[in-house]
Order: C-alpha cells, then sequence, then structure tokens
C-alpha cells in the first residue's frame, strides 16, 4: 500500500510540465507589458522583462479612451459588493434551508435550485427592461442589484452546513440562551468559513471578469468597468498590444492578491476544523 501514494519521478515531472504550462502564459503577459508593441511579432518571442513598463502604465493611465483608473474602481466597488452580499446572504439561507425548519423550505429550495438551470443570456433582456425603469442604467447599481444573491451560493452553502454544522451543537446552544441570530454568528458562521472563503473567491473572480452585463447596462465610455476599459482599448483599426496586455496585467493583479488572501483562509479554515475534530 505505501508504494502505491509514492509518487514516482515520471509524475513529479508531469507536475512540473503542467505547472510550466498553466504560469507561462501570465510570465508572458507580464513580458509584454514591459516592452514595446513590436515584442509581439519579434521571432523567437522575448521571454525576459524589458524596461518600458512603467511607461507603458504612464500611457494607459493617461489614455482618455479607456479610463482605466476608473474602471478599476469601478470593478472593486462592484466585486466586493458582490461578494459580501453573496457570502452573507448565501451562509445565512444556507443554514436556513439546512438546519431549521420551516413551512415550504423544500419548495423554496427547489425554486432556487431551478434558476441555476436558466441560462445568464435569457436574463439580459428583462433585466435591462427593469434596470430602465427604476432609472439605474448608466449607473453601478445597475450591475451590482442583479448579481447580489445567487442560487449557487445558497445551494452551496445549504449542502456545506448539512455536514459541518452539528445540529446537537445548534441545540446546546439554544439550551445556553441564544437566539437564532447569535447562533448564526457565533456558531454557524465559524464552521462555514472554508466553504464561504470558496464561495468568495469564485463571486469575486466571476464578478470582477464580467462582461456581459457591464457591457449591456453602462452605456457612458466613462464610467466603464475595467473589462470595458480592456475592450477600449482593443478597439479601432490599430490596437497598442502593449497597452493591452498591459492593462490585462493590472486586472490579473487584484484576482492574483484575492486567490492568496482566501487561500489562506481556506487552508486555516480546514486545519481548525481537523483540531477540533
Amino acid at each position: 500500500m505505501s508504494r502505491l501514494w509514492r509518487a514516482s519521478p515520471l509524475t513529479y515531472f508531469a507536475l512540473v510540465a503542467a505547472g510550466v504550462l498553466s504560469v507561462f502564459p501570465i510570465y508572458w503577459m507580464f513580458v509584454v507589458a514591459s516592452r514595446s508593441s513590436d515584442a509581439m511579432g519579434q521571432l523567437p518571442p522575448p521571454v525576459t522583462p524589458g524596461g518600458n513598463l512603467g511607461a507603458n502604465i504612464a500611457r494607459l493611465f493617461a489614455n482618455t479612451d479607456a479610463y482605466f483608473l476608473t474602471g478599476l474602481i469601478n470593478s472593486a466597488i462592484v466585486a466586493i459588493t458582490v461578494t459580501v452580499s453573496v457570502v452573507f446572504f448565501s451562509t445565512l439561507a444556507g443554514f436556513a434551508f439546512a438546519k431549521l425548519r420551516f413551512r415550504g423550505s423544500s419548495a423554496l429550495l427547489m425554486i432556487i435550485i431551478a434558476t441555476m438551470m436558466v441560462p445568464t443570456q435569457l436574463g439580459v433582456i428583462p433585466l435591462y427592461i427593469l434596470m430602465t425603469k427604476l432609472n439605474l442604467n448608466d449607473r453601478l447599481p445597475a450591475v451590482i442589484m442583479p448579481a447580489l444573491v445567487t442560487g449557487f451560493g445558497v445551494f452551496m452553502m445549504r449542502q456545506y452546513a448539512g455536514q459541518a454544522v452539528s445540529s446537537e451543537l445548534i441545540e446546546a446552544a439554544r439550551v445556553d440562551g441564544c437566539g437564532t441570530a447569535r447562533i448564526y454568528w457565533n456558531v454557524v458562521v465559524p464552521a462555514l468559513r472554508p466553504a464561504a472563503a470558496v464561495l468568495g473567491l469564485l463571486t469575486f473572480m466571476t464578478t470582477w471578469n464580467d462582461f456581459l452585463w457591464p457591457y449591456a447596462v453602462l452605456n457612458d465610455p466613462e464610467n466603464p468597468t475595467v473589462q470595458l476599459s480592456l475592450r477600449a482599448l482593443s478597439d479601432g483599426y490599430y490596437q497598442d498590444m502593449s497597452q493591452v496586455f498591459t492593462g490585462t496585467a493590472i486586472a490579473t493583479l487584484p484576482l492574483l492578491l484575492v486567490f492568496v488572501l482566501f487561500g489562506r483562509q481556506i487552508i486555516g479554515g480546514i486545519m481548525e476544523g481537523a483540531v477540533k475534530a
């Protein structure tokens, strides 16, 4: 049995090769971002960073067609707001569906699951009409409001809460005089932290990378999200690829940072759960 779990040199080689193939496109993006536009046409392509990164960043933020700084700020506002809302409401609803008894819970859960089966594209037109009637077009609330709660988040937290939250612990907390709100905050939230970290990571990445819905409701070129700013950089007959790659690299940095932060939370939550067990 011990030989079954022992990795061979071929396994290590395959893992290293897969890691290099996964990381190299990101690395080369930063390489091109630090060079002039003619680096795209060089053969063989450059694999070492150049010295134009500062100049490319300055030209990027000075580009009056992309409004890149505004796009970064808007995307940060939208992604953080949506992530906090989705994690809060999903953990709250997941706890309720998994551990609380109330009439109609099964029917409500089926409705939530049914919303996951509807393609996003089918909801664009009704949501756009709704945002128009609410006079929210060209404003960030139009991007934020439809994403404040997701059926996937509720279902994920419900499944995780059913296993991670002990019914005996909840009953013990009730015997000690805790109300439902205090049980949620002091008992349920710590138990759901690993799953909440995963959900937060997925939600932030999805919201940050979203293009279709912001493109539909934000028609003002001076008020874009970062994905709309990257689109503006790619428009036109002539494309300054050094600016495109510089913008893409800067737009990728928040995702890498959030991944590192949430990754630590995931590992910490798993280790904490193992110690408690």
